[in-house]
């Protein structure tokens, strides 16, 4: 069995979560999901991001120790993944000894091939980015100097600082993504990566004395190691990289899904970094969009971040991880309204894959005493239904694997909708006792269509198609994409359980 290993961003637990950690984790267990059903041993890792000034500043704030105030929001995270339905298999947490353990040694390898070195260092930092930001990325706004960046408040900031080598890797890294074409996704953030690349790297301050809330540096308890450095290295130190040569199995990492907003971090400074250290890159990173509320950016200053486990209570999870899939463009900015939810439920969910489900098993519940009927369906108008599905499978594989995954989820969408259309032409409501076999191969080529998207949605609405394949007897070793051919095709004269309607209209 092949290895797959990927990783959402590790999360800053300086607040509770919003939509933005909800859509990356999310989309993030989709892949996973697909992978498994692929026939691949998935890695998925997420986890928190816990030292540096930011979260110093937030503990303090509220009178608590650091680590304690970080176990506490912390947790919140660990609940949202639960609540979110993640399949993650680990999570790492940056005050974790194993994690600890791994930077250290990350910086003793760097340090013993000379790729850092001691200076001072004077510029504008952002506490709210954990970022250095140059002159010309710096404006001044009426109530003081911002990053043109993120729009963050930047501060002077002069000390003695650890610096890593990063001029040195300008020409390297450009070498890197020519022959790696497909390390940055989508292009849009592969051109942006190169162009700054392209305009000069300087050398990058690794190490702070200006607080203490972070992993201190070797042999020099006086600096703590910078949070990217930090933060970045725990993609490796959840395989204990250093430790357990088993677990490097799944390293490199097939792909880091970020937001867009940190891909320098995760496009030039961390591969910079494995690099310098002769270790081997991840094979991609791909940095969606932000999920806007509306028609603007979440902030805390509009008030208007969207709280995804309310979204979640009042329209399902599922529905709104259908509707992220579906609806944003991987890749792209999204949006989220009320009206756009609800179209999207009920159109796609209700009207189509519910309502084709509901219609079909209603007749075998009231006209076959709810057994799938035995038949051979032999006319071409039948074949093909019964076919859709694997005519178009390599296809929607292909489209699923470039991350196309709101095309994936049209194409899929498509298919319901022809089904639906030969279910209406047919008819099989109103035939007669002497076409009772064109009745029944009618109801079976329909029940056999759902079980093979059905096993294509599971990323996705991985409860309604529980609910789905466990109705149709479908084992849970067979619900794999290897398994969408007839040998592995519902059972006839076997019994369909009833069930609740699978989406309600909005």
């Amino acid at each position: 069995m092949k290895n797959f290993y990927l990783t959402t961003p590790i999360y800053y637990p300086s607040a509770k979560p919003h939509m933005g950690h909800a859509y990356s984790s999310i989309s993030a267990d989709v892949i996973a999901r697909f992978k498994r059903i692929e026939g691949y041993n998935v890695n998925f890792l997420t986890g928190t991001d816990e030292h540096g000034l930011k979260i110093q500043r937030a503990a303090e704030k509220q009178q608590k120790d650091p680590k304690n105030f970080c176990d506490e929001i912390s947790r919140n995270f660990i609940d949202l993944a639960k609540k979110l339905n993640l399949t993650n298999t680990d999570f790492i947490r940056t005050t974790e000894d194993r994690h600890k353990k791994t930077v250290s040694k990350l910086w003793n390898v760097l340090e013993e091939k000379k790729e850092i070195y001691i200076s001072k260092y004077s510029g504008w930092y952002s506490v709210s980015d954990e970022a250095f930001y140059n002159e010309d990325e710096i404006e001044t706004k009426a109530d003081g100097k911002v990053s043109k960046v993120s729009g963050s408040k930047v501060e002077w900031m002069e000390e003695e600082s650890y610096f890593f080598r990063l001029s040195k890797w300008q020409e390297p890294l450009l070498k890197y993504y020519e022959d790696n074409p497909d390390f940055i996704a989508p292009i849009s953030r592969k051109n942006e990566v190169i162009s700054f690349v392209k305009s000069g790297l300087k050398d990058l301050s690794i190490s702070r004395t200006s607080f203490k809330w972070g992993i201190p540096v070797p042999n020099n308890n006086k600096h703590v190691i910078y949070v990217w450095l930090d933060a970045l290295t725990n993609y490796i130190s959840a395989l204990d990289y250093f430790e357990k040569k088993n677990k490097n199995q799944f390293w490199p990492a097939d792909i880091h899904i970020i937001g867009k907003d940190i891909i320098r971090f995760h496009c030039v400074y961390w591969p910079a970094f494995l690099l310098a250290a002769r270790i081997k890159s991840p094979k991609k990173v791909f940095a969606h969009g932000w999920i806007l509320s509306g028609e603007e950016k979440m902030s805390k200053s509009k008030g208007n971040i969207l709280d995804p486990l309310e979204i979640i209570e009042n329209y399902g999870l599922d529905e709104i991880r259908y509707y992220l899939m579906k609806e944003v463009i991987y890749g792209e900015d999204g949006k989220i309204t009320p009206e756009n939810l609800i179209n999207c439920i009920n159109s796609d969910l209700a009207n189509n894959i519910g309502n084709l489900y509901q219609r079909i098993t209603s007749i075998v519940h009231n006209k076959l005493n709810s057994s799938i009927p035995l038949c051979k369906p032999k006319d071409n108008s039948d074949l093909k239904i019964l076919n859709l599905v694997e005519d178009n499978l390599d296809l929607l594989i292909k489209t699923f694997n470039k991350y196309e995954i709101h095309n994936y989820l049209k194409d899929i969408i498509q298919l319901c909708s022809e089904v639906n259309k030969y279910l209406n032409d047919s008819a099989p409501w109103s035939l007669k006792n002497d076409n009772l076999e064109k009745r029944n191969i009618i109801i079976y080529t329909v029940l056999e269509f759902i079980r093979k998207i059905s096993i294509l949605l599971q990323p996705i609405i991985p409860e309604k198609t529980k609910i789905i394949l466990d109705s149709l007897n479908v084992k849970e070793d067979e619900r794999f994409i290897k398994n969408i051919n007839k040998n592995f095709s519902i059972k006839p004269e076997s019994k369909i359980q009833k069930i609740n309607i699978l989406f309600k209209k909005q």
